[in-house]
């Protein structure tokens, strides 16, 4: 049997691995999102230590993994003002420490403060601005913050619980943040490792 040329051969394995193209209509419902582990349910997620970001009366809960050192939570973050501002959404951030030594600290002054919520949010909004800008090609944006020190001892039990955030978020298929968690249509939970902008919608639902 004559042997196929080398060019008919790459072709094959092209098309052994090509993905088909999935209608974002279906998306919502778990086709083309990494679904999340069995051992995974939304009752868990509830009982995490999250930080609360919008009302509490908001028809949709959104779970964010995030670091308090991520420059796309804070992207993110100011992406998904508009869902929030208009009570249509809250995002429910689950605090993890795997980007910077500082990462911890932070995290640890956000879950130990008296209004951790209110701490978040002027965080975010302080850094915002510099770090779109940044994304946009700007200067080089700081995370040094003298109004969110990192905590130099962090007491043992946040300790463990930043642990147990990022076994859970490792046990959702998440490698990095944000990774957001929500659940489709059809009532399955989804994880993805970030959004686009014009996704936002897909996880938020309309304005």
């Amino acid at each position: 049997m004559k042997p196929l040329p080398l060019i008919c051969l790459a072709a094959a394995a092209a098309l052994a691995f090509a993905s088909p193209r999935v209608p974002a209509a279906d998306q919502w419902t778990g086709a083309g999102q990494r679904q999340a582990g069995a051992a995974v349910s939304w009752d868990d997620l509830s009982h995490t230590k999250w930080i609360a970001d919008g009302r509490d009366d908001a028809p949709r809960k959104v779970y964010v993994f995030m670091d308090a050192n991520c420059k796309y939570c804070t992207k993110f973050w100011s992406d998904a003002r508009p869902w929030v501002n208009s009570g249509k959404v809250q995002l429910r951030h689950i605090m993890v420490a795997v980007i910077a030594p500082t990462s911890a600290g932070k995290a640890a002054a956000l879950m130990v403060d008296p209004d951790p919520a209110r701490r978040l949010y002027s965080y975010e909004q302080a850094h915002a601005f510099g770090v779109v800008r940044m994304m946009a090609g700007g200067p080089r944006h700081s995370w040094e913050d003298p109004n969110l020190q990192p905590m130099q001892a962090i007491p043992a039990a946040v300790g463990r619980t930043l642990q147990d955030h990022e076994q859970l978020m490792t046990a959702l298929g998440l490698s990095g943040t944000p990774g957001i968690v929500f659940r489709g249509l059809d009532g399955r939970i989804m994880a993805r490792g970030g959004l686009a902008p014009q996704e936002m919608t897909m996880v938020l639902g309309a304005l």
